[in-house]
Order: structure tokens, then C-alpha cells, then sequence
């Protein structure tokens, strides 16, 4: 496992969406209500790109079809074609003043 850095700490405030490209990972870094998540940045659905996705509730809707995932979990909780696979969300771990997540390299 190798640590990669994201962002520094001091940069993330509520609203906050970016998205990152490690090696075959394409992730996307939110904070929402003080609490920080960082998922895969496309759908499992399609892959249509997620960083314009809305947050309700603690639901991710993906902007193409629809398709809810719990943000926390990942777990897909409304399909509005055939089902897929869950969204997967990745463990952030902070050091020093930033924020990052481990990855197999």
C-alpha cells in the first residue's frame, strides 16, 4: 500500500468536489456538512462522470440516470435501469496537514 496525497487540510470546507486520476483509481474528494468522503468519480452504472452529482440526504444521485448510492456506504439504493454494482468509497487517512488515502500499487 502506498500513501497519496490529496489535499491539505486547510483547503476543504463544505461544498468542496474534487476530482483525482491515481494510476486506474479516478476518484472524486467531497466534504459535505463537515464530513469528508472520497468515492470512485464515475457511475458503476455507465461511467458517466460524477462530480455534478447531488447530495440529498445522504444520497449521491448520479446527473445521467438517476441511480442512488448512500454516500457513506457506497451501497446503491435506487436503480432506475438494471442494477449494478455498489459505488466504492475509499478510507482517507490524514497526515500532517493533508489528507490522502493508502492504495495498492
Amino acid at each position: 500500500m502506498r500513501y497519496y496525497s490529496l489535499e491539505k487540510l486547510i483547503n476543504l470546507y463544505d461544498g468542496y468536489r474534487k476530482v483525482f486520476k491515481i494510476d486506474s483509481h479516478h476518484l472524486m474528494l467531497l466534504q459535505i456538512d463537515g464530513q469528508r468522503y472520497l468515492i470512485e468519480s464515475q457511475c458503476p452504472h455507465r461511467e458517466y462522470p460524477l462530480r455534478s452529482s447531488d447530495v440529498e440526504g445522504g444520497e449521491l444521485v448520479c446527473p445521467q440516470h438517476g441511480y442512488r448510492f448512500d454516500i457513506r456506504s457506497g451501497e446503491l439504493l435506487a436503480a432506475s435501469e438494471e442494477p449494478c454494482r455498489n459505488l466504492r468509497c475509499y478510507t482517507l487517512a490524514d497526515r500532517d496537514n493533508e489528507v490522502g488515502v493508502m492504495l495498492a500499487e
